[in-house]
């Protein structure tokens, strides 16, 4: 059987439907990975053309073809402690002064994260294992952390909790005894993240185009190696939903090689990547 062509047409209908589902700008470079990825499905369920498969999705009601269809696409390349510095400076620095902020205003003794494109789930987890080693008054403090991202597929993975060897090797030796449960029998060369810090985080699907609004504010947003997928305009509305739902003095991490340089946001720059509501 024939490999089925990708038409600059049907490249440009995926393009156009998907960056009105979720805001991902598939500019002409993707072209070849939107064949690549779109066509391991049309040989796996039988669709003739990319055509046929296009109205597929945009014909189905139940928005399961759609799911999968960003899933596909969406890139999830992540690992623990990626880009260290961050946790250094939400260590050091970050929580410090939010706990400092809560003991001076407030009764409140929550701390709340929110980890935006959560991927395969070594961010939140990271975080995590960041602030329980930063805590030193653990009964007073309790902490939260919402871990979202778009693709339903890894989610699965995030909340499991379960990660190879491999995945967890560079994770210093105390924190991987402290947090981590070695696999036996099927799942020797596996580990998985303690339950006490599974508990800590709640995995959900959150689509950026979507009108969210949550109910308390959150202390610190990362979202970081996410809005590259994105254009500016997309962008700029993004950025305002991340304002609008962070606390007062809470801060706002983006990956290294991201700035808001160029948007309009209210945010104060503190350095590269780091951002804060005051």
């Amino acid at each position: 059987m024939q490999e089925p062509v990708l038409k600059e047409s049907d490249f440009n209908k995926f393009s156009h439907y998907v960056y009105d589902m979720c805001g991902i700008n598939l500019h002409g470079g993707k072209k070849q990975l939107v064949k690549a990825r779109l066509g391991k499905i049309l040989r796996q369920r039988a669709f003739r053309s990319f055509s046929q498969y296009y109205d597929h999705v945009v014909n189905d009601k139940s928005g399961s073809e759609l799911i999968l269809l960003l899933d596909s696409i969406s890139t999830n390349l992540t690992y623990f402690f990626r880009e260290p510095a961050h946790f250094d400076f939400l260590r050091k620095r970050t929580l410090p002064e939010i706990m400092k902020s809560k003991d001076r205003s407030s009764r409140d003794n929550c701390l709340r994260f929110w980890s935006a494109g959560c991927s395969s789930g070594e961010e939140p987890y990271s975080i995590a294992m960041t602030i329980s080693e930063a805590l030193d008054n653990r009964e007073k403090w309790q902490f939260k952390i919402l871990a979202t991202d778009l693709s339903t597929r890894v989610l699965t993975t995030a909340g499991s909790g379960i990660y190879e060897k491999m995945k967890i090797e560079k994770i210093p030796y105390e924190l991987r005894k402290r947090y981590f449960q070695k696999g036996d029998n099927k799942w020797k060369g596996y580990f998985r993240v303690k339950r006490q810090m599974r508990d800590k985080i709640c995995f959900r699907r959150l689509n950026f185009r979507d009108n969210f609004h949550f109910r308390e504010p959150f202390d610190v947003i990362f979202c970081r190696n996410v809005m590259i997928y994105f254009d500016s305009p997309t962008k700029e509305i993004l950025v305002g939903k991340f304002f609008r739902n962070l606390a007062n003095g809470g801060y706002f991490f983006i990956g290294h090689a991201e700035s808001l340089t160029g948007l309009e946001h209210q945010f104060k720059y503190i350095q590269p990547s780091i951002y804060q509501k005051v």
